[in-house]
């Protein structure tokens, strides 16, 4: 009897689950650290570049925000390329030439050249978020997927939990060879992306046939459960590649998507200059551990959230919720100037925004797959990512004409609360194929 219960279904489908959250998510968690830490330490080089190239608020907002219309340009056809010709072989080109390109920045000499390195690293890195979205769906079924999703984002807070003071500690300390700290931040930051992207082309399996920690009967039980979830899909709606582009609810979306991201990122990219704005005795070290505090809470509550969701396999209600906690938060943010309830009120931000994705992510791969996946998902990360675009150059703009960048967190605010309301007006689970 014993002998037959380790032997069900049902205990070799708890065997490979956590056989793949143990292998699949931990090496996908490093490289989205990585991505994210290239993308965003922007934020803290301002701290003394924006000196020393003489870049004003708003075209630091332009300098943030620019990376995105590359990302938005490529996003589409990059994803169709990882299904395609596999995700080995793409994410490892990926994170080679985002490396290149990060490393370039630091020997960047005006506010021009860098405009085209940052949109040159939206170009390079392009795809490697939905790609990612997209890899997970090989391996896990939709009932798993939100605390999947939610596991990789962790690295989301966790880039900014070692980037923040691994930064301000750059900042203040490196000066090699003479030459200026914020150079040496972009290149120092970017030598893992290379590493890892040839790592990636050895170590990462396509699909779970290639999985060598996985026995034969264990590959045998999820390729059988992922083909049953396909068959399902196909038998309620058969959606492609290009449909899954005009998708009513792919849009839908897109735009939720967008609207939350507007917040996302004004966070990610402003966060250390607010900061530093709380006092005038704080060094960057002082700030980069102070901007870890947000990012730590968010981390915990991010996990919290994905685990119910997935528990009570409902996504809506525990998207929309953490938002509009976000928003509560930037609009109190706004009005205080107090640093203690200033960190406080950021932690609120961060994990209203950060609990959100594991659940919202989960939203797609209900109605789509293969190549539908493909594409609806790169196309809801391509326009919601135009958000990190807009978030920041308004607060940039705002910043430049109130000399304070808190009227622009209102701003803000209104977009997470946006991003709730269109979450509500989504059909309940299991209706999101009707158009």
């Amino acid at each position: 009897m014993c002998a037959q219960a380790a032997d069900s279904p049902e205990h070799i489908g708890t065997k490979t689950i956590q056989k793949l959250q143990r292998r699949i998510i931990p090496y996908l968690f490093v490289l989205y650290v990585i991505a994210y830490l290239d993308r965003i330490n922007i934020s803290f080089a301002a701290l003394t570049m924006n000196k020393a190239l003489a870049i004003t608020s708003q075209e630091f907002g332009l300098l943030a925000g620019i990376f995105f219309f590359g990302y938005l340009l490529f996003e589409v056809p990059s994803n169709l390329l990882l299904h395609k010709i596999g995700a080995r072989i793409w994410i490892a080109r990926i994170l080679i030439s985002w490396g290149v390109v990060s490393m370039l920045t630091g020997f960047a000499h005006s506010v021009l050249h860098i405009y085209i390195l940052r949109f040159l690293l939206g170009v390079a890195e392009s795809g490697f978020f939905p790609g990612i979205i997209l890899y997970l769906t090989y391996w896990f079924r939709q009932r798993e997927q939100a605390q999947a999703v939610a596991l990789l984002m962790t690295a989301l807070a966790a880039s900014n939990i070692l980037g923040a003071p691994l930064s301000g500690v750059i900042l203040d300390h490196v000066h090699w060879f003479g030459i200026s700290s914020w150079r040496w931040l972009f290149i120092v930051e970017a030598v893992p992306a290379v590493i890892f992207g040839a790592l990636t082309y050895y170590l990462l399996p396509n699909r779970p046939t290639e999985a060598k920690f996985l026995t034969q009967e264990e590959i045998d039980w999820i390729v059988a459960e992922l083909a049953r979830e396909e068959r399902r899909k196909l038998e309620n709606y058969k959606i492609s590649a290009l449909q899954a582009l005009a998708h009513v609810r792919v849009w839908h979306l897109a735009f939720t998507y967008f609207t939350s991201v507007i917040g996302s990122y004004s966070m990610n990219f402003w966060m250390p200059q607010i900061v530093k704005s709380l006092s005038s005795l704080y060094s960057n070290t002082v700030v980069g551990f102070l901007v870890m505090i947000p990012y730590v809470v968010g981390l915990v509550v991010m996990i919290l959230v994905s685990r119910h969701s997935d528990r009570t396999r409902e996504r809506r209600y525990h998207a929309a919720i953490p938002l509009i906690i976000g928003g509560i938060a930037l609009w109190s943010l706004a009005v205080t100037r107090s640093p203690l309830l200033s960190i406080i009120l950021l932690s609120g931000v961060v994990l209203g925004i950060y609990s959100s994705f594991g659940p919202f992510w989960s939203l797609p791969s209900q109605f789509l797959s293969g190549f539908s996946a493909a594409s609806g998902i790169a196309l809801i990360n391509s326009i919601g990512n135009l958000g990190g675009f807009v978030g920041p150059y308004a607060l940039g703009v705002v910043s430049r004409k109130t000399g304070s960048l808190h009227q622009g967190l209102l701003l803000v605010g209104v977009s997470l609360f946006m991003s709730a309301i269109l979450l509500m007006l989504l059909p309940r689970e299991g209706q999101l194929s009707s158009a």
